[in-house]
């Protein structure tokens, strides 16, 4: 059985009169709206409510899921102390979940708990859906600092979980808009935040659930949106499946979006499979880029190819041009992915014979050796995107007044620590910025004395 119905819902506190003390009656709409939802889930009578929140328990690398048999909660932290849950889960299902996820090899599981306590994320809507209905467990789901399609890939395991168990499950995904609608808002204004909310509103409005991937992280990050990554997280639930959607509010009258929408999924549609049209259409583009990369890159996509697929070091081929044959050269091997750092391997000066030799091992060491990234997996060959950039000689300078962060690099030493940045990096603008991170890199601390060298750098992409 597939999940039953979706909902997008905001989490403002305020909206619950134990908490609001009546400037609830600001958002009239989104209460009537989350009354209908709340009236829409006790129609179906789910044995259990899957609710994905921002302010559940989050890492950078993982999905975090609801551990252990229960959980309570209050609003407390919100002078309302008295309107309290506590939440039965549904360990069975969320232990499919687990399992499922363990055989992909996919980061999402029980482990790391920080907070036992319920999030307000979780706990608004449980106020509107245990007033209407209260035969049903709970699973909590934390979202991460991973792309938008590993979300989108954690909702497609929770829909196998739930078809796996005959679960009669319903998805509530919980996050505002955008925090920066209203100049007097808490959070001021931007001119992306009613962007954001426009664009989000009309996308699941039309639940074209594939266009959530187009909203670049800046963009997002400007708006000061809350709850896009659980949208994305709720559409990979419904991933394969005909969606009629209804918007049923929007308001932004306190600064913040909160948006409400139903979704009803259907029969099977194969078109609306978002995630595999995405990657097919990236793994057309990066073979058009890759196929228009100079022989520095071409030497480096070999290099990782050869030993994530066969664990082959790759032989310096014939017929290279003569500047990586004959020339030696520190270089650093810089991988992405989805536009997100995969990997980064260098050499500030030459190790090897030639050059063609140092990028072969660099690039080798950034899929497999660089200790903040798990090794690249084979399946992810097609979406990465790789970069070299061969170093110039460096030259001593006397300050920071000598460096230009969009030419130079830097190298920041005291005695054996060294620490190197290369130069045009995006969010890098200063050269005090340059050398803070650097010394960071070293070990060297802000006040320790350090010698500062330059160097250029030829990129090849």
């Amino acid at each position: 059985m597939s999940i039953l119905a979706s909902y997008m819902v905001p989490h403002p506190p305020m909206i619950i009169p134990e908490v609001g003390g009546g400037s609830e009656r600001q958002i009239e709409a989104t209460r009537a709206a989350y009354e209908r939802v709340a009236a829409s889930i006790a129609a179906l009578k789910p044995e259990t409510v899957i609710i994905s929140s921002p302010h559940a328990t989050m890492y950078s690398d993982y999905f975090h899921i609801s551990p252990g048999r229960r959980a309570e909660g209050s609003f407390a932290r919100f002078r309302a102390d008295g309107v309290r849950f506590s939440e039965a889960y549904d360990t069975e299902l969320v232990a499919a979940i687990e399992r499922l996820a363990a055989a992909d090899g996919f980061p999402a599981g029980t482990r790391g708990e920080r907070e036992p306590a319920l999030d307000h994320g979780t706990m608004v809507p449980l106020y509107f859906i245990r007033r209407a209905y209260s035969g049903f467990r709970l699973v909590r789901i934390g979202l991460s600092g991973l792309p938008l399609e590993d979300h989108y890939r954690l909702g497609q395991l929770i829909q196998r979980a739930v078809e796996e168990t005959g679960r009669r499950a319903v998805y509530v995904a919980s996050g505002d808009l955008s925090h920066k609608l209203q100049a007097h808002g808490p959070y001021g204004y931007a001119p992306e935040g009613p962007q954001y909310d426009g664009r989000v509103m009309n996308v699941c409005g039309r639940a074209a659930f594939g266009e959530l991937f187009d909203f670049d992280e800046a963009f997002c990050e400007r708006a000061a949106e809350c709850g896009h990554r659980s949208f994305v997280i709720m559409a990979g639930a419904l991933d394969g499946l005909a969606v009629a959607a209804e918007p049923l509010a929007h308001e932004d009258v306190t600064g913040v979006g909160y948006g409400v929408c139903t979704f009803r999924p259907g029969a099977a549609d194969e078109n609306r499979r978002f995630l595999d049209i995405r990657l097919q259409k990236q793994a057309q583009k990066y073979a058009q880029i890759r196929a228009k990369c100079d022989p520095w890159v071409q030497l480096a996509w070999q290099s990782v190819e050869d030993y994530v697929l066969r664990r082959r070091v790759t032989e310096v081929p014939s017929g290279l041009p003569q500047g990586l044959t004959d020339r030696r050269a520190g270089a650093f091997v810089s991988i992405h992915k989805h536009g997100r750092l995969r990997g980064c391997i260098g050499t500030i000066a030459p190790t090897r014979d030639s050059l063609a030799e140092e990028i072969i091992h660099n690039a080798i060491s950034a899929a497999s050796s660089d200790p903040r990234f798990d090794p690249i997996r084979p399946e992810e060959l097609g979406w990465l995107e790789i970069s070299v950039d061969v170093l110039g000689e460096p030259e001593a300078i006397a300050s920071e007044a000598e460096l230009d962060v969009k030419r130079y690099g830097v190298i920041v030493s005291r005695g054996h620590r060294r620490g190197l940045l290369l130069p045009d990096l995006e969010g890098v603008d200063t050269p005090a910025q340059q050398i803070a991170i650097a010394r960071q890199k070293a070990g060297i601390r802000p006040e320790e004395k350090v010698d500062l060298q330059r160097f250029e750098v030829v990129r090849h992409t």
